[in-house]
Protein backbone atom coordinates (compact mmCIF):
# COMPACT_ATOMS: atom_id res chain seq x y z
CA UNK A 1 0.00 0.00 0.00
CA UNK A 2 1.25 3.50 -0.80
CA UNK A 3 2.39 5.59 2.15
CA UNK A 4 -0.52 7.49 3.68
CA UNK A 5 -0.11 11.23 4.20
CA UNK A 6 -2.24 12.03 7.25
CA UNK A 7 -3.72 15.28 8.52
CA UNK A 8 -4.93 15.15 12.14
CA UNK A 9 -7.78 17.53 13.00
CA UNK A 10 -8.91 17.92 16.62
CA UNK A 11 -9.45 20.97 18.80
CA UNK A 12 -7.68 19.33 21.77
CA UNK A 13 -3.90 19.48 21.57
CA UNK A 14 -3.49 16.48 23.88
CA UNK A 15 -5.63 14.36 21.53
CA UNK A 16 -3.61 15.49 18.51
CA UNK A 17 -0.34 14.67 20.28
CA UNK A 18 -1.67 11.26 21.27
CA UNK A 19 -2.79 10.47 17.74
CA UNK A 20 0.49 11.66 16.27
CA UNK A 21 2.48 9.55 18.74
CA UNK A 22 0.40 6.48 17.90
CA UNK A 23 0.32 6.87 14.14
CA UNK A 24 3.95 7.89 13.66
CA UNK A 25 4.98 4.42 14.81
CA UNK A 26 3.45 2.97 11.66
CA UNK A 27 6.04 2.87 8.85
CA UNK A 28 3.42 3.51 6.17
CA UNK A 29 1.99 6.62 7.85
CA UNK A 30 3.36 10.14 7.54
CA UNK A 31 1.77 12.86 9.66
CA UNK A 32 2.03 15.85 7.35
CA UNK A 33 0.16 18.37 9.52
CA UNK A 34 -2.24 19.04 12.40
CA UNK A 35 -5.15 21.44 12.71
CA UNK A 36 -7.22 22.61 15.66
CA UNK A 37 -10.35 23.75 13.81
CA UNK A 38 -12.18 23.37 10.53
CA UNK A 39 -10.89 26.50 8.79
CA UNK A 40 -7.31 25.62 9.63
CA UNK A 41 -7.92 22.07 8.41
CA UNK A 42 -9.08 23.26 4.99
CA UNK A 43 -6.03 25.53 4.72
CA UNK A 44 -3.68 22.70 5.70
CA UNK A 45 -5.25 20.44 3.09
CA UNK A 46 -4.44 22.97 0.38
CA UNK A 47 -0.86 23.21 1.58
CA UNK A 48 0.01 19.62 2.48
CA UNK A 49 -2.27 17.53 0.23
CA UNK A 50 -2.91 14.64 2.63
CA UNK A 51 -4.39 11.34 1.45
CA UNK A 52 -6.26 10.71 4.72
CA UNK A 53 -7.82 13.21 7.12
CA UNK A 54 -8.46 12.00 10.67
CA UNK A 55 -11.20 14.42 11.64
CA UNK A 56 -12.91 15.11 14.97
CA UNK A 57 -16.63 15.41 14.34
CA UNK A 58 -17.08 18.15 16.96
CA UNK A 59 -15.00 21.21 16.18
CA UNK A 60 -15.41 24.87 17.18
CA UNK A 61 -16.84 27.02 14.41
CA UNK A 62 -17.01 24.96 11.23
CA UNK A 63 -18.18 21.49 12.28
CA UNK A 64 -16.42 18.28 11.39
CA UNK A 65 -19.37 17.28 9.22
CA UNK A 66 -19.16 20.55 7.27
CA UNK A 67 -15.41 20.14 6.85
CA UNK A 68 -15.88 16.57 5.66
CA UNK A 69 -18.44 17.64 3.09
CA UNK A 70 -16.17 20.36 1.72
CA UNK A 71 -13.27 17.92 1.51
CA UNK A 72 -15.20 15.19 -0.28
CA UNK A 73 -16.80 17.63 -2.71
CA UNK A 74 -13.48 19.23 -3.67
CA UNK A 75 -10.92 16.42 -3.36
CA UNK A 76 -11.68 13.03 -4.87
CA UNK A 77 -8.40 11.50 -3.67
CA UNK A 78 -8.71 12.41 0.02
CA UNK A 79 -10.45 9.99 2.35
CA UNK A 80 -11.93 11.18 5.64
CA UNK A 81 -12.21 9.13 8.81
CA UNK A 82 -14.38 10.71 11.48
CA UNK A 83 -13.57 10.43 15.18
CA UNK A 84 -16.19 10.97 17.86
CA UNK A 85 -16.45 10.48 21.61
CA UNK A 86 -20.14 9.65 21.55
CA UNK A 87 -22.26 7.25 19.53
CA UNK A 88 -24.91 9.73 18.35
CA UNK A 89 -27.16 8.57 15.54
CA UNK A 90 -27.76 12.03 14.06
CA UNK A 91 -24.03 12.75 13.84
CA UNK A 92 -23.31 9.30 12.42
CA UNK A 93 -25.76 9.67 9.55
CA UNK A 94 -24.77 13.28 8.94
CA UNK A 95 -21.15 12.13 8.54
CA UNK A 96 -22.14 9.34 6.17
CA UNK A 97 -24.16 11.78 4.06
CA UNK A 98 -21.19 14.17 4.05
CA UNK A 99 -19.05 11.47 2.42
CA UNK A 100 -16.98 10.18 5.34
CA UNK A 101 -15.25 6.92 4.44
CA UNK A 102 -14.85 5.89 8.07
CA UNK A 103 -16.53 6.60 11.38
CA UNK A 104 -15.02 5.36 14.66
CA UNK A 105 -15.34 6.11 18.35
CA UNK A 106 -12.37 7.66 20.14
CA UNK A 107 -12.47 4.74 22.56
CA UNK A 108 -11.16 2.54 19.74
CA UNK A 109 -7.95 0.65 20.46
CA UNK A 110 -4.70 1.85 18.91
CA UNK A 111 -4.26 -1.17 16.64
CA UNK A 112 -7.86 -0.96 15.50
CA UNK A 113 -7.46 2.71 14.65
CA UNK A 114 -4.37 1.90 12.59
CA UNK A 115 -6.32 -0.78 10.74
CA UNK A 116 -9.17 1.64 10.21
CA UNK A 117 -6.87 4.24 8.68
CA UNK A 118 -5.26 1.60 6.50
CA UNK A 119 -8.68 0.51 5.26
CA UNK A 120 -9.83 4.07 4.58
CA UNK A 121 -6.53 4.78 2.83
CA UNK A 122 -7.27 1.88 0.47
CA UNK A 123 -10.58 3.51 -0.37
CA UNK A 124 -12.67 1.14 1.72
CA UNK A 125 -15.60 2.22 3.85
CA UNK A 126 -15.34 1.45 7.54
CA UNK A 127 -17.73 1.77 10.45
CA UNK A 128 -17.04 1.20 14.13
CA UNK A 129 -18.46 -2.27 14.92
CA UNK A 130 -20.51 -0.85 17.80
CA UNK A 131 -22.39 1.37 15.32
CA UNK A 132 -23.05 -1.16 12.57
CA UNK A 133 -26.36 -2.35 14.05
CA UNK A 134 -27.63 1.23 14.20
CA UNK A 135 -26.97 1.70 10.49
CA UNK A 136 -28.76 -1.51 9.61
CA UNK A 137 -31.72 -0.50 11.78
CA UNK A 138 -31.90 2.89 10.07
CA UNK A 139 -31.72 1.28 6.62
CA UNK A 140 -34.49 -1.15 7.54
CA UNK A 141 -36.61 1.69 8.92
CA UNK A 142 -36.17 3.72 5.72
CA UNK A 143 -37.03 0.68 3.63
CA UNK A 144 -40.21 0.05 5.59
CA UNK A 145 -41.24 3.70 5.27
CA UNK A 146 -40.67 3.53 1.53
CA UNK A 147 -42.67 0.32 1.27
CA UNK A 148 -45.52 1.74 3.33
CA UNK A 149 -45.67 4.88 1.19
CA UNK A 150 -46.02 2.69 -1.90
CA UNK A 151 -49.59 1.90 -0.83
CA UNK A 152 -50.46 5.29 0.66
CA UNK A 153 -53.21 5.96 -1.89
CA UNK A 154 -54.95 2.61 -1.42
CA UNK A 155 -57.77 2.05 1.02
CA UNK A 156 -57.60 -0.95 3.33
CA UNK A 157 -60.19 -2.74 1.19
CA UNK A 158 -58.15 -2.08 -1.95
CA UNK A 159 -55.07 -3.44 -0.23
CA UNK A 160 -56.99 -6.60 0.66
CA UNK A 161 -58.06 -6.97 -2.96
CA UNK A 162 -54.51 -6.36 -4.19
CA UNK A 163 -53.13 -9.01 -1.84
CA UNK A 164 -55.53 -11.56 -3.29
CA UNK A 165 -54.64 -10.45 -6.82
CA UNK A 166 -50.99 -11.05 -5.96
CA UNK A 167 -51.94 -14.58 -4.87
CA UNK A 168 -53.37 -15.24 -8.32
CA UNK A 169 -57.02 -15.15 -7.31
CA UNK A 170 -59.68 -14.43 -9.93
CA UNK A 171 -62.28 -11.71 -9.47
CA UNK A 172 -64.86 -14.36 -8.56
CA UNK A 173 -62.54 -15.90 -5.94
CA UNK A 174 -61.77 -12.46 -4.51
CA UNK A 175 -65.46 -11.63 -4.37
CA UNK A 176 -66.18 -14.83 -2.46
CA UNK A 177 -63.28 -14.30 -0.06
CA UNK A 178 -64.25 -10.71 0.79
CA UNK A 179 -68.05 -11.13 0.50
CA UNK A 180 -68.25 -8.66 -2.38
CA UNK A 181 -69.92 -8.65 -5.78
CA UNK A 182 -67.76 -9.43 -8.83
CA UNK A 183 -68.59 -6.03 -10.28
CA UNK A 184 -67.38 -4.35 -7.11
CA UNK A 185 -64.15 -6.33 -7.27
CA UNK A 186 -63.65 -5.30 -10.92
CA UNK A 187 -64.03 -1.67 -9.88
CA UNK A 188 -61.55 -2.13 -7.05
CA UNK A 189 -59.01 -3.74 -9.40
CA UNK A 190 -59.44 -0.92 -11.91
CA UNK A 191 -58.91 1.69 -9.18
CA UNK A 192 -55.84 -0.15 -7.90
CA UNK A 193 -54.24 -0.27 -11.34
CA UNK A 194 -54.81 3.45 -11.76
CA UNK A 195 -53.48 4.40 -8.35
CA UNK A 196 -50.38 2.25 -8.70
CA UNK A 197 -49.75 3.33 -12.29
CA UNK A 198 -49.51 -0.24 -13.58
CA UNK A 199 -50.98 -1.70 -16.73
CA UNK A 200 -52.44 -5.02 -15.63
CA UNK A 201 -53.02 -7.50 -12.83
CA UNK A 202 -49.63 -9.15 -13.30
CA UNK A 203 -47.82 -5.84 -12.83
CA UNK A 204 -49.99 -5.04 -9.80
CA UNK A 205 -49.16 -8.43 -8.30
CA UNK A 206 -45.45 -7.90 -8.86
CA UNK A 207 -45.69 -4.44 -7.27
CA UNK A 208 -47.42 -5.88 -4.20
CA UNK A 209 -44.77 -8.55 -3.73
CA UNK A 210 -41.88 -6.15 -4.34
CA UNK A 211 -43.15 -3.74 -1.69
CA UNK A 212 -44.14 -6.43 0.83
CA UNK A 213 -47.83 -5.57 0.86
CA UNK A 214 -48.69 -8.39 3.27
CA UNK A 215 -46.75 -6.60 6.03
CA UNK A 216 -49.08 -3.60 5.87
CA UNK A 217 -52.47 -5.29 5.82
CA UNK A 218 -54.73 -4.75 8.81
CA UNK A 219 -56.83 -7.56 10.09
Amino acid sequence: MARQRILIVDDHEVVRLGLRSLLERHPEFEIVAEAGNGREALEKIETFQPTVVVLDIRLPGLSGVDVCQQITEKYEDINVIMLTSYAEDDMLFAAIRAGAAGYVLKQIGGNDLVKAIEAVGRGEALLDPSLTQRVFEEVRKAQREEEASAFAELTNQEMQVLQLVSEGKTNREIAEALYLGEGTVRNYVSNILGKLGVANRAEAAAYAVQHNLKDYLTS
